[in-house]
């Protein structure tokens, strides 16, 4: 470990999965055992790549994303974090999450994840409803998630997140209701609960497209929606858990801290095909198409090479503060003003002060001393609060 004063997060994608769900928009596919070690031997490469850029930084969070991430060989992922590990500064207590899907993990690769340094599990259940698993395309059943989460309990992890999704097509609030009171039982140490977000060209949103054609009303309505994501607030305010994030909630000290780091605006770089990256308030991404990503870095190996990376841009004094504001103020503990006035040199209410003003007039923003968040009611349209932010 190096004396570095600048902190870096890692992200590192995994596209692969048994089978696409049927929401899902994200950069994930099904593939072949040929084409995993081919794309884990383009990642190892990356990374060891970017390394003599990045050598000035300390880690303090990785996250292995995407995807199904435990749909790779324990190996894998062993060789993946050795890898990181050699060519980074790593700290000690760095927090370090794999992403991991019900049915996917077996006691061998939980004891390698132990074994590389993960210390944090995010399990995507979604519903404990196997009927609403099912229709959503999940791979899995509440059974095989309790197995796979027993398992992680039994090899050690102490820091587990679950997963819960709310507005699915035909869920009540009732049956909302025993999903949050299944997982508050279990005790994990950080719950993600958000709503299903309807992606165009998704198989479920041209479903609801001919549903809703015909007349048949599939997704609870509005007021259910928001009787849903008050129950979660009070079930879990109840249990022991706050909420620190919009969608996120969280025992006294077992916040995510990488996603913390997003919110924040810390530097952080992305390996993997459609990874992005933000450093010293640079944009850039990495390549979409799997063969493109294979080929130039079986072509270049362990050079410093450009050519995987795209839609570099570097974000004017504008687009820094819409940034520090939107995604700020995600954070129930809102933004700072000294902590604006550091790093822009600017004066937050002379930047935004007519903006302010009215949401504070329209209950949807409160501002007292050092500190501006939303309200509750600014939370419930917190899209629509947001985009106020932008100049």
């Amino acid at each position: 470990m190096t004396n570095n004063t600048k902190s870096l997060e890692i992200y590192i994608h995994i596209p692969f999965c048994k089978s696409k769900c049927k929401y899902c928009d994200f950069l994930s596919v099904p593939t072949d055992d040929e084409t995993k070690h081919e794309y884990v031997n383009a990642l190892i490469a990356q990374i060891k790549s970017k390394s003599k850029e990045l050598h000035s930084y300390n880690v303090d969070t990785l996250f292995i994303g995407g995807g199904t991430p435990s749909i790779l060989k324990a190996d894998y992922i062993e060789e993946i974090m050795t890898t990181v590990r050699q060519h980074y500064n790593i700290f000690d207590n760095a927090e370090i999450t794999i992403e991991c899907n019900p049915g996917t993990v077996t006691k061998e690769k939980l004891s390698a994840y132990r074994r590389c340094g993960i210390n944090r599990i995010s399990f995507g259940l979604q519903s404990t409803d196997n009927k609403e698993l099912k229709f959503l395309g999940r791979i899995h059943t509440y059974e095989e998630f309790l197995q796979s989460y027993n398992m992680a309990r039994e090899c050690g992890f102490d820091n587990i997140n679950i997963d819960l999704m709310s507005a699915l097509p035909f869920q009540t609030v009732e049956s909302y209701k025993e999903s949050v009171l299944k997982v508050v039982k279990l005790d994990p140490e950080h719950i993600s609960a958000y709503s299903l977000i309807i992606e165009e060209s998704t198989p479920i949103s041209e479903w609801i497209e001919n549903e809703t054609r015909e007349g048949h009303e599939v997704l609870p309505n509005e007021d259910d929606e928001r009787t849903m994501y008050y129950l979660t607030k009070e079930i879990l305010e109840q249990n022991g858990y706050h909420q620190y994030e919009i969608s996120n909630f969280a025992k006294e000290g077992m916040e995510c801290k990488h996603n913390i780091g997003y919110w924040k605006r810390k530097d952080y770089i992305g390996f993997g095909i459609g990874a992005a990256s933000l450093v010293d308030n640079n944009r850039f991404g990495v390549v979409s198409e799997m063969d493109k990503y294979i080929d130039i870095l079986k072509r270049y190996k362990d050079e410093e090479l450009e050519e995987i990376y795209e839609n570099r841009e570097t974000l004017t004094g504008e687009e820094q503060m819409e940034e520090f504001m939107f995604l700020g103020l995600r954070m129930i503990e809102g933004v700072s003003r000294n902590s604006f006035k550091k790093i822009f040199n600017r004066d937050l209410d002379k930047v935004y002060g007519e903006i302010i003003n009215k949401l504070v007039l329209g209950n949807l923003m409160e501002s007292g001393g050092d500190t501006l968040r939303l309200t509750p009611r600014g939370i419930d349209i917190s899209n629509r609060v947001l985009s106020e932010f932008l100049l």
